[in-house]
């Protein structure tokens, strides 16, 4: 009896310590395994809850609410519902919820599952790194993956191709299918920081995923800081976006690839000078330049700041293999490639018929200022270092299109470098300003001004933390 309550005594006390060591703001050191799902063992998922402070673990099968009276720690991978067994996490205005980084944490919401996470500007919902204040970075944990059902066009091999799915880099499951209407919930004045784990080469997490998600979702002001990989990307899907802030991400800022046909309105991107890429990685499919459904958003009034370095500044919008995208209202400056790249055969192609644009591939009602503003890439001789001219020039056909509305030279913006407190909103007089047209679509607000801001900054919810 003497040796069952030592025994006892001995496993509570493991247990303490064990809550101790994986404790919000309390650091731990890096993990960095390929595999960014390592917990992910049904029997051990679940929610423990103990003094405010809940572990999640593993693939969770039931509804889950976080509340803001407490705080949250993904530990390894945590999956909410799996594509047999759908759930709904609710997350509370004013919620943070910590990715433990010695065990690579991160955030999936599987096909048929729901994440309801309702902020609001004043009590935004926050997931950050488990280290503490000050010791933070890019990469410290994964990130947040919506998984939905919307058609993709990166199937995976022998999958049928009515309904094309494929496997989420990093071990984050499944995703794609034949519903364009498909739902993942809702996501409402959200930061995601420090997050994006570089688990291996071509193998990265983003801040924000949108894998095959449906335009079922609602999705408006939401915020990715300080991200290792790409600040937030599109694979498929339809999903549309109001509101989005990327600030300081070590690669592309907004990405898309595998046959993305949503919408997008307001948007600020702005790099620093430590690491970056592109404003806009733009794909249809690498591995198909031509594969169907193929990428064609409709983005309005977005805003692209280059810090201008040689090393971490390429092109503010980079346009190429094979995507199609209607582009309206865009203002870009400070990169140092150029302010808008096309690139590859198929993506000239299709923009193009016979002897004018064909209307897959638009910029309208634009301004952009960059030392080079325009590149074109069409297609190299054998040597890889000859031009082969394409059909059309960014700058006389794309860009320079008569009825276009586009223009070249400063944007007017009031201070859209500051990294700690930015005002990405024109100045008085800027060109900007009365210079707009919104397109002919609903989801789309009557906004006459070029960039993300008009006369009302939406920007100020969120804030800018350095580490």
């Amino acid at each position: 009896m003497q040796l069952r309550n030592w025994s006892f005594l001995l496993f509570v006390l493991v247990g303490l310590l064990a809550l101790v060591a994986v404790a919000p703001a309390c650091g731990g050191d890096d993990d960095d395994d390929d595999d960014a799902s390592d917990d992910d063992d049904d029997d051990d998922a679940g929610v423990d809850c103990e003094d405010g402070l809940c572990i999640l673990t593993g693939t969770i099968k039931s509804d889950v609410t976080m509340t803001a009276d407490n705080e949250y720690l993904l530990s390894g991978g945590v999956f909410i519902g799996d594509d047999a067994t759908s759930a709904t996490l609710t997350i509370e205005a004013g919620t943070r919820i910590y990715g433990e980084s010695s065990s690579n944490g991160m955030l999936v919401i599987s096909r048929g599952s729901k994440i309801m996470a309702e902020g609001t500007a004043d009590a935004p919902i926050v997931f950050s790194s488990s280290k503490s204040d000050g010791s933070r970075a890019r990469g410290d944990w994964g990130g947040l993956i919506l998984n939905g059902r919307a058609p993709v066009n990166n199937c995976n091999a022998g999958t049928d191709a009515a309904f094309c799915e494929a496997l989420g880099e990093g071990g984050t499951g499944f995703y794609g299918g034949d519903d364009p209407d498909d739902s993942s919930g809702v996501l409402n004045y959200v930061r995601v920081e420090f997050a994006g784990r570089i688990l291996s080469p071509d193998n990265e997490l983003n801040g924000i995923a949108f894998q095959g998600v449906g335009r079922g979702t609602e999705v408006d002001n939401i915020h990715v800081h300080m991200n290792k990989d790409d600040g937030v990307e599109f694979f498929g899907g339809t999903v549309n976006v109001k509101h989005i802030i990327i600030t300081g991400v070590a690669d592309d800022m907004l990405d898309w690839t595998d046959g993305w046909t949503g919408k997008v309105q307001y948007a600020v991107l702005q790099q620093y000078s430590d690491a970056g890429d592109n404003g806009i990685e733009a794909d249809n499919s690498g591995e198909d330049n031509t594969a169907t459904p193929r990428s064609h958003p409709t983005i309005s009034n977005v805003t692209i700041i280059g810090s201008g370095s040689d090393e971490f500044s390429s092109d503010g919008m980079r346009l190429r293999e094979g995507t199609a995208a209607n582009i309206y209202n865009a203002a870009v400056m400070n990169f140092a490639g150029s302010c808008v790249k096309v690139a590859n055969v198929e993506t000239y192609e299709n923009a193009w018929d016979t002897d004018h644009l064909s209307g897959e591939l638009t910029i309208m009602n634009s301004r952009v200022t960059c030392d080079t503003n325009f590149k074109d890439e069409y297609d190299f001789e054998e040597d890889g270092e000859t031009k082969i001219p394409g059909p059309f020039t960014v700058a006389d056909d794309l860009f320079g299109a008569d009825d276009a509305g586009n223009s070249t030279g400063d944007l007017g913006l009031t201070d859209p470098t500051n990294t700690t407190s930015p005002n990405w909103a024109p100045e008085g007089g800027s060109a900007l300003l009365g210079a707009g047209a919104a397109p002919d679509d609903s989801f789309f607000d009557d906004a006459d001004y070029i960039g993300a801001i008009g006369s009302d900054d939406w920007t100020t919810w969120t804030e800018f933390p350095a580490n």
